[in-house]
């Protein structure tokens, strides 16, 4: 068993007055943490052009240290770096609330309404086929408007999907945690079975499968089934009892190495490894050393998402009026997405390991591991 010692943290909280922007420590570390996306990034533009942004979050709140927190902390950075960019965001209860805050948006008059997360896309590409002079942008899906059957999908010139190939790095942190695990048991969950979701499970999975590959070794994955497409769930991304039971399923079967794909309830499943001390956790979309610090103790590594780059990109876009409706995808080879350091932990990984996962992310941008 390690042991490992606690930080504490006081997590700064993001707050709007009167549409002037406090300072927060978060956002700066988020900002300056979050991977860089492929679109150009550039200084304050200089045209007068007035540019009004507003986010419509996913579940969670705005400070849950991963994907909404990520997301505005990108926003406030293109609000600091154009006088000329005013942000605001509306946090969602629960889905119910995403259409309402989106309808809140258009009254206002939101030159840019971007929704935050896959499940708020249908909400976004309605508002967007009946508003079609205003620009919408969607962080993790791709903005494309399904048939009932799901085989053809309708672009929208003013709706631009922001993507991640999360498996890529995903296919890393999965074979960090075999490289790591000294009971051979790793494990995974997720929220809900969106295919933003599974793409990190099943990455997570196909690295494992590499390592044994490559080692001649067993370890196994508890939480996804990559014959199946089938995994653990907690059903939504606010359930803190069940994310708290799934962690512990985990470790009483063994698993000493956890990626939990759940947004916020990641903190539930670090929390638990601290409490433990029989797991450590691979934190999802941001730095977590950062973005979730009181947790560094037990957070082996991070799959990274470049959200705050790609959404104060996409806000620059309107600004210049450059904006298309071409999506966006992060890959390791732009680094829309990334392994963040062992940071507290390298101590506890070999030099060997952190050598082969340099190699493996070349060979993965090359073409020459093919990531599904």
């Amino acid at each position: 068993m390690r042991i490992y010692l606690d930080r504490t943290y006081e997590n700064p909280r993001f707050i709007q007055l009167g549409g002037k922007l406090k300072k927060s420590k978060l956002v700066a570390i988020l900002a300056a943490t979050t991977v860089a996306a492929s679109f150009a990034l550039v200084p304050a533009a200089t045209a007068a052009t007035k540019t009004k942004a507003c986010l419509a979050l996913d579940t969670g709140g705005v400070d849950d240290k991963s994907f909404n927190a990520a997301s505005w902390a990108g926003a406030q950075a293109a609000n600091k770096a154009n006088k000329n960019v005013t942000v605001s965001y509306l946090p969602a209860a629960s889905s119910a609330d995403f259409a309402p805050n989106i309808k809140k948006f258009v009254d206002q008059k939101c030159d840019l309404i971007i929704g935050v997360g896959f499940a708020i896309g249908s909400a976004i590409i309605a508002s967007a086929k009946a508003n079609t002079k205003i620009k919408y942008a969607i962080v993790d899906n791709d903005g494309l408007e399904p048939n009932a059957d799901y085989t053809a999908f309708k672009s929208f010139k003013n709706v631009k999907g922001l993507t991640f190939r999360t498996q890529e790095s995903s296919f890393l942190a999965g074979y960090a945690a075999a490289g790591y695990s000294a009971k051979g048991i790793v494990a995974t969950y997720g929220g809900a079975p969106y295919p933003t979701v599974t793409a990190f499970m099943d990455g997570f999975a196909q690295g494992v499968a590499y390592y044994n590959k490559a080692k001649k070794k067993n370890v196994k994955v508890l939480g996804w089934d990559r014959a199946t497409k089938n995994g653990e769930f907690v059903g939504d991304f606010g359930n803190t009892s069940k994310a708290l039971q799934i962690s512990k399923n985990f470790e009483q079967a063994g698993a000493d190495v956890i990626l939990p794909v759940a947004g916020g309830l990641g903190g539930t499943t670090a929390q638990n490894s601290m409490d433990s001390g029989k797991s450590v956790t691979i934190w999802v979309d941001t730095d977590g050393y950062f973005s979730a610090a009181k947790y560094r103790s037990v957070l082996l590594t991070s799959v990274m998402k470049g959200l705050g780059e790609s959404i104060q990109a996409v806000i620059s876009e309107v600004n210049k009026g450059t904006y298309t409706s071409k999506a966006y995808s992060g890959t390791l080879a732009n680094k829309g997405t990334r392994l963040a350091p062992f940071h507290d932990l390298d101590g506890y990984v070999s030099k060997t390991l952190a050598a082969e996962l340099v190699a493996l992310e070349k060979k993965i941008i090359s073409g020459a591991i093919k990531v599904q």
